[in-house]
């Protein structure tokens, strides 16, 4: 599952700084368990992918509240995006199926990419009115699909766009816009109407993510983030607790490090 790699959600100051140092978070608790990936919504709930393909939700605090377990029907899970936490959207690449699940996990609506004949989708994610945004890799075009399987809205063909057609990993609505992220490419920036406002070149960045209008990421040594208008790109050095690390997110309050052993959660120091 690729959960937009690490997800890393920076918190800024006015003025553009970063509002608080990683190195200023001490170790709180740590989950235990094989885990592939995890990501946490806006409530702070937690949601973890075993090694092997269950998806648990726990609460901020790490107590389990509930367990989706009828994934092999649907084969390995690619991306669960939590964004809004009462429809989360779980996608399996290998059969192009997106399955909508409840608070509780529950399977609400299964949505079938084969039948509107996008046999390939590199990237999917939740749209600003709880449709979902696919991009369709044999199309080349950025499609959003409706609870009931139709096709809502898309883009003009990307190869008519661009020379050479984005390969997104990353696929994220937020603030009225929608980015596609390409490690090699960088970002196209879209309005909810399909129509390119922005190609930023910020290559070889992993973690990518978006917050308001600011993109997020990281390099082998430093957090980083862009604001879309400006010419300001800030750093800030990766601590040691979060180096070895397979995921992060951080949150206002809260750091989330995946590692080998298990989900490390750093906290503010009192």
């Amino acid at each position: 599952m690729r959960i937009l790699l690490f997800i890393l959600c920076l918190v800024l100051l006015q003025g553009g700084a970063f509002a608080q140092r990683a190195s200023d978070f001490v170790l709180s608790k740590t989950i235990d368990g094989d885990l592939a990936d995890f990501t946490v919504d806006n409530l702070g709930n937690i949601y973890v992918l075993t090694r092997d393909n269950q998806l648990r939700k726990l609460s901020p605090a790490g107590d389990s509240l509930a367990v989706f377990n009828d994934v092999r029907r649907f084969g390995k899970v690619s991306m669960v995006d939590v964004t809004n936490p009462l429809k989360i959207v779980v996608y399996y690449r290998e059969f192009t199926m997106v399955i909508e699940l409840d608070r509780f996990l529950n399977i609400v609506n299964t949505i079938d990419l084969r039948k509107l004949n996008i046999l390939q989708a590199r990237a999917v994610g939740l749209a600003y009115d709880n449709s979902v945004w696919v991009y369709d890799e044999l199309d080349a075009k950025l499609k959003r699909i409706g609870d009931d399987g139709s096709l809502v809205d898309q883009t003009t063909d990307f190869r008519l766009l661009f020379d050479s057609t984005p390969e997104p990993s990353v696929l994220r609505d937020q603030g009225g816009f929608v980015y596609l992220y390409d490690t090699a490419r960088g970002v196209y920036i879209f309005d909810h109407y399909g129509g390119l406002k922005n190609h930023i070149a910020l290559l070889g960045w992993k973690d990518f993510d978006v917050l308001d209008k600011n993109m997020l990421g990281r390099d082998d040594r430093s957090f980083l983030r862009y604001q879309q208008g400006t010419l300001d790109m800030q750093e800030e050095p990766i601590p040691g607790y979060a180096r070895d690390a397979l995921r992060i997110k951080i949150m206002p309050s809260t750091i989330y490090v995946l590692k080998k052993a298990g989900l490390q959660i750093y906290t503010n120091k009192p």
